[in-house]
């Protein structure tokens, strides 16, 4: 019996039909891109570099009619489909083995009505391609924390960001979407039209279709805001805990921070002897006057002096893209989550025991704050279940060797595996995942058999994998 050496995408490649094949480039305005192309290592490149998956095609999309004719290629052909917004998916659902990816990445126009306070954005579009256009009018909509991120991944699996205390999250902010479904349909989904299609899509992590634009509510923000960024020794955690942990029982509405774990980068900003050694950082922003965002966290300082106190105004722009460096194209990936009803004792003990024992200096052990306009949505109201809790606790794991892909995610895990056990401790974020091994409930808590309903009704032969925590009832014979 003979072998081959094919990928598991040339192997798919291979299987389809030339007719059908040449038929669907000459309708397809976009580029086709196959396994023995010369881009095509390129081009199923994302931004996770531990993502290594070969697709049968890549059909980087135009338009929302050259999505219509890969997703309808794809149900011919009987591959499934995999969406390609900004590519930032940590679990890389971007890219499918032996799929057809539909590529949303040139599809990036944004519109905005100032009267309206709304703003209209491709499927393509990234966090900086939004805020970019919305700050000419002092307005933002409450989206992520990394300007490269793209808008469709981040809101269809929920949205933390600066501003999700304030205005909740970036699904929340959804006035409509245009979305392709697995019939081939180009469909507009809003609370009054196709709203148990609405209803799924907020949360449901782009199983049920392509969506090709979003429509979003803006809010006043900016154009200038305050940053806080102070970094503490670590022998000073615990009184800066304590500190924290009194300023997040009544924070003003206009502020927000999360506390981290993590090491002194070697940048000039740090001072060199501290280089390299285990810190605890806070990282947030106060949206009011800027001028009062010092008194505003003033409290938060007072435990311990800090190694360096990165603070000041800025704008919303540079605020959102603070973090771009510490997060680039190609670099190894593995988070993880878990939500907390508490900030448990021995918390602290544990992320800072993690932290030291990082295999990698450029990981990170995240404590959000979340509650607010986040918990003012009531649980049923959208696919996403975890609203109440007020912590989240993440762990990134970040490194850039291939050689110790094991060892950092084998680290990442433990440390979920150790805060599991505490009786806080519960769910999981759908944009967090892993590689989205943790069972669907964790997810979607008692959501979930209302999102397989309308996953049926909408992709009965799961056309559109996405995360791969929901799949259809079988139809009955």
């Amino acid at each position: 019996m003979g072998t081959t050496d094919r990928s598991l995408g040339e192997e798919s490649f291979a299987s389809l039909s030339g007719p059908a094949l040449r038929s669907f480039e000459e309708a397809f305005a976009g580029s086709v891109i196959a396994p023995s192309d010369s881009d095509y290592d390129e081009a199923r490149g994302v931004w996770n570099g531990s993502i290594d998956r070969y697709p049968a095609l890549i059909a980087r999309c135009t338009g929302t009619s050259d999505v219509v004719e890969a997703v309808a290629f794809a149900r011919e052909q009987g591959l499934p489909v995999s969406v390609r917004g900004g590519g930032h998916n940590v679990a890389g659902t971007a890219m499918g083995d032996a799929s057809v990816v539909v590529d949303l990445s040139e599809m990036t126009g944004v519109r905005v009505d100032s009267e309206a306070r709304t703003v209209r954005a491709a499927g393509g579009a990234t966090l900086g391609d939004v805020d970019r256009e919305t700050q000419i009018f002092g307005l933002a909509a409450p989206l992520g924390a990394v300007s490269q991120t793209g808008i469709a991944g981040l809101t269809l699996g929920g949205g933390y960001g600066h501003l999700s205390r304030q205005y909740g999250l970036a699904l929340d902010a959804l006035r409509s979407v245009d979305v392709v479904t697995a019939d081939g349909e180009v469909r507009t989904a809003s609370d009054d039209r196709n709203a148990d299609l609405f209803w799924g899509l907020r949360g449901g992590g782009g199983s049920l279709g392509v969506v090709t634009s979003f429509e979003y509510d803006l809010h006043p923000v900016g154009p200038e805001v305050y940053a806080f960024f102070p970094w503490f020794r670590v022998e000073d955690a615990d009184a800066v805990m304590a500190r924290y942990r009194e300023w997040i029982a009544d924070p003003p509405h206009e502020a927000g921070v999360l506390a981290f774990a993590a090491h002194v980068p070697d940048v000039e900003e740090f001072p060199e002897d501290r280089w390299g050694e285990p810190a605890f950082a806070m990282l947030g922003s106060y949206r009011g006057d800027p001028g009062d965002g010092a008194e505003v966290f003033a409290p938060l300082l007072e435990a311990a002096p800090p190694i360096a106190d990165l603070s000041g105004r800025t704008t919303y722009l540079d605020l959102q893209s603070m973090l771009d460096e510490d997060y680039p194209d190609g670099r190894r990936y593995y988070w993880s989550s878990i939500y907390l009803a508490e900030l448990p004792d021995g918390l602290l003990e544990r992320m800072l025991a993690a932290n030291d024992a990082a295999p990698s200096a450029l990981s990170t052990v995240d404590l959000w704050h979340l509650g607010g306009a986040v918990a003012d949505v009531p649980r049923e109201a959208t696919a996403f279940w975890h609203r109440e809790e007020p912590h989240l606790l993440a762990v990134e794991a970040n490194w850039d060797d291939p050689a110790d892909d094991d060892e950092n995610r084998r680290w990442a895990r433990e440390l979920i595996a150790d805060v599991r056990d505490l009786p806080a401790a519960s769910g999981r974020y759908g944009n967090f995942p892993g590689t989205n091994e943790a069972p669907a409930r964790a997810v979607y808590g008692d959501n979930y058999e209302r999102l397989v309903e309308v996953k049926t009704r909408y992709d009965p032969e799961n056309l559109f994998p996405g995360n791969g925590f929901i799949e259809p009832q079988p139809v009955s014979g």
